[in-house]
């Protein structure tokens, strides 16, 4: 429920709907360390799980959509990584790593079992072995790292494992791939048809640690999709989660609480964090969580500032609501994010307690609405009236020994962000503090109130004078 200009307060909680995607499964295992985000990566043909010679790195699972075949032929598959199994998490995750591992493979339609050629079989390869026997599923054997010399000969010995002959790659090296995809056909049989939908909206969420990301993000799909812990860093790797909201195809992004960058402990939070951000530039729009239960820091203020730098459609979102409730009203949020985060100060409030699912499908709307506002496009009429009637209340200052500063003329000419040239006879007369102005005040004349807006001047030349010399 929206109340005032800018605050959404919660409702009664409701559940989300996990997206039926329905698209074949197909789920990449093994013991840690023997490539299986690698794998993902070269299979996908980019990066999408961090890779680290530290095992454990991939807590969550991971997943894209994968096209098998060529042409009229080709068909889609889920491909999933996962994390190392029987890897003990130096956070004390292990059996929530070993849960998003076991649903992955009751889940799948096809395992791809990686094992590492090199090193021949060890005991944890047939830990994996005896766990994909008790679901019998259907297993490929993959051979991963054979680019060292002489490792080929030596793959016979993977036969005991018990799924028959491996098929030798190098995800590194991007070896023997169209060999592997050939079997995974040729398992798979008859894929259905099926064109994965694209999504309507993608929503990064983002925030510091233990902000309560994860948490949201489950709650709305309705299932553990994440592992959620008060462990500070639980997430790395940036997650896309597909649901199914009011009939409609969504992709979440969860993504790794950022910190300080001189607070890095190694390469993998360097990346991690990396991720988080590079979410927001691939996003439509983005939910800043807030910790309602911790003072706003440093961390956040930074964060708001990089999300204005890229010009993004935001939700604030205070979630963990329950926690602040008679210390501080919905009222009070406004006018201390207005101070705290000013070049936010056109975003509005979603009050949320996504651990009880309190306002979620409201923060939702929310977002479907600012992403509304950002794709759209109004008429060249309607602008320069509105540019008309502002110049009325305050036109830019002029300074001595120049040119009176007008504006002729604007227009539209991008969407996400909106963006505004306006056509002038001399761009150096108006100033940042007037472009401040102009941009606060088009919010309030264009359906843009809520979003970022970016507005440039630009001289007009001759050729461009559509309108009168005298200005609008």
């Amino acid at each position: 429920m929206q109340v005032g200009g800018g605050i959404w307060l919660p409702e009664s909680p409701r559940q989300g709907t996990v997206c039926g995607m329905s698209l074949p499964v197909v789920a990449i295992v093994g013991r840690p360390n023997v490539g299986k985000s690698s794998l993902l990566n070269c299979l996908a043909g980019r990066r999408i799980s961090i890779v680290d010679a530290t095992p454990g790195v991939t807590r969550d699972r991971v997943s894209t959509t994968l096209a098998l075949g060529e042409g009229d032929s080709v068909r889609y598959v889920e491909l999933v990584d996962t994390g190392g199994m029987g890897v003990e998490d130096v956070d004390h995750l292990t059996e929530h790593v070993e849960n998003q591992i076991l649903y992955s493979i009751a889940a799948a339609n096809l395992v791809l079992f990686v094992v590492d050629a090199r090193e021949g079989i060890v005991s944890l390869d047939k830990h994996v072995a005896q766990q994909l026997r008790r679901h019998d599923k259907q297993v490929i054997l993959v051979a991963n790292k054979i680019d060292q010399a002489g490792v080929l000969t030596e793959l016979g010995e993977l036969t005991r494992l018990g799924f028959g002959e491996p098929v030798p790659v190098s995800a590194a090296h991007k070896q023997n791939l169209h060999d592997l995809l050939d079997v995974m056909i040729d398992r798979l049989g008859e894929l259905p048809a099926d064109i994965p939908p694209e999504p309507v909206l993608k929503l990064a969420v983002v925030g510091k640690r233990n902000a309560g990301k994860s948490t949201f993000i489950n709650a709305l799909a309705g299932e553990d999709r994440l592992i959620v812990s008060e462990t500070p860093g639980t997430t790395r790797d940036s997650v896309d989660v597909e649901i199914e909201f009011e009939g409609k195809h969504l992709v979440l992004i969860d993504t790794a609480g950022v910190k300080k960058k001189n607070k890095f402990a190694n390469d993998i939070e360097f990346y991690s964090q990396h991720r988080a951000l590079r979410s927001v530039r691939r996003a439509d729009v983005v939910a800043m969580l807030i910790d309602a239960s911790v003072p706003v820091s440093q961390v956040d203020k930074s964060l708001a500032g990089m999300i204005a730098e890229e010009h993004k459609p935001v939700v604030i979102v205070v979630n963990k609501w329950d926690l602040a409730k008679g210390v501080a009203t919905g009222e009070d949020y406004i006018e201390y994010f207005e101070k705290t985060f000013p070049e936010l100060s056109y975003a509005p409030i979603s009050l949320t307690a996504a651990k009880d699912g309190v306002n979620l499908h409201e923060t939702i709307a929310l977002a479907g609405q600012l992403f509304g506002q950002a794709s759209h496009r109004v008429t060249t009429a309607k602008l320069n009236e509105a540019i008309r009637q502002i110049l009325q209340k305050r036109g830019p200052s002029h300074k001595r020994g120049t040119k009176p500063p007008k504006i002729y003329y604007a227009s539209q000419v991008a969407v996400e962000p909106p963006t505004i040239v306006c056509f002038v006879n001399d761009p150096r007369s108006f100033d940042q503090s007037y472009q401040r102005f102009l941009t606060n005040q088009l919010r309030e004349y264009l359906p843009f109130a809520e979003v970022p807006i970016r507005v440039f001047f630009r001289k007009r030349e001759r050729s461009e004078a559509k309108f009168q010399n005298d200005g609008l």
